[in-house]
């Protein structure tokens, strides 16, 4: 198998010494020098240049080398997909989303892992950045996905996706008949906020204290959903996720303020308490989390 003679090829390069490779392989000399033959015979190329104590790389055989590394990571990946395919994966699996994320992205995903790995019981807690933080500090969850800034050290942080934010509006709203919207036109308005301790709460702080806004009203609702059916009514402005006004926006039922410059994307984020043991259940949702962006 090909395989076998690259992985004897890389132990040669790497020990630069046919011995010590034959001892770490289990194999005679003679048979390793067998399998380089073979390889400079299949690539009419001469990869090594040998003397009694040590080994050189030609400059085919670096080439070569740097692409048998790449070959023989991705066989032994393909090797362990394959063999959890034939793995049951059980156990259970808590997880905290913050809001955006609990209610409008991870449900897709995680009926698709329910589907592959049925025998994985699944618990979700929704709550915001801070308390999911906590939770996981606690070991009263697995892992977390949280959209907010975390500054806890105790907790391992993983970029996994992208989020747009949006500024939003009633369709009677003064701004919504603008095309262009500059930040030194949304003084004095009132504005709708998520509570203190909520990932979107700290971006629309955020963009209030860098462009230095001044606030004629606000008003603070626990839940996102909360705030969107606020600005619908007329209540004022707010900042949102576009995985929760999407509809909203497509249907007309609020504005999308053409804000410019554009509001910054946000990381979403998958943390864990660097102290919790993780197992094979997962391991396994954190790596289709990944996969999917």
């Amino acid at each position: 198998m090909i395989v076998d003679t690259l992985r004897v090829f890389v132990t040669v390069a790497e020990q630069r010494n046919f011995s010590r490779a034959a001892e770490l392989l289990n194999l005679s000399q003679p048979a390793v020098s067998l399998h380089i033959r073979n390889l400079e015979n299949e690539f009419s190329a001469k990869l090594m240049h040998r003397s009694p104590k040590h080994v050189v790389l030609t400059e085919a055989g670096e080439i070569l080398y740097r692409q048998a590394k790449q070959i023989l990571s991705l066989y032994e990946q393909g090797k362990q997909d394959i063999h959890l395919l034939n793995q049951k994966v059980t156990g259970s699996i808590q997880i905290g989303a913050s809001f955006t994320i609990g209610e409008y992205i991870l449900p897709r995903p995680l009926a698709e892992f329910a589907g592959q790995f049925p025998d994985v019981d699944i618990s979700v807690k929704i709550a915001n950045t801070e308390e999911i933080s906590l939770a996981l500090i606690a070991n009263k969850l697995d892992l977390g996905l949280v959209e907010g800034h975390v500054t806890q050290n105790d907790l391992q942080i993983t970029s996994y996706m992208k989020d747009e934010m949006v500024l939003i509006a009633p369709n009677n709203h003064p701004l919504s008949s603008k095309k262009t919207v500059k930040p030194d036109m949304l003084h004095d308005y009132t504005w709708i906020f998520r509570e203190h301790g909520s990932g979107t709460r700290s971006f629309s702080d955020q963009f209030i204290h860098t462009t230095g806004l001044r606030i004629k009203q606000s008003y603070v609702f626990t839940s996102s959903q909360g705030v969107k059916e606020a600005v619908s009514a007329g209540l004022g402005i707010s900042i949102l996720s576009r995985w929760i006004v999407r509809k909203e926006l497509e249907s007309g039922e609020i504005s999308a303020i053409p804000l410019s410059p554009k509001l910054s994307e946000r990381n979403f984020w998958i943390i864990q308490n660097k102290n919790h043991s993780s197992t094979m259940a997962i391991n396994m949702f954190i790596r289709k989390l990944l996969e999917r962006n």
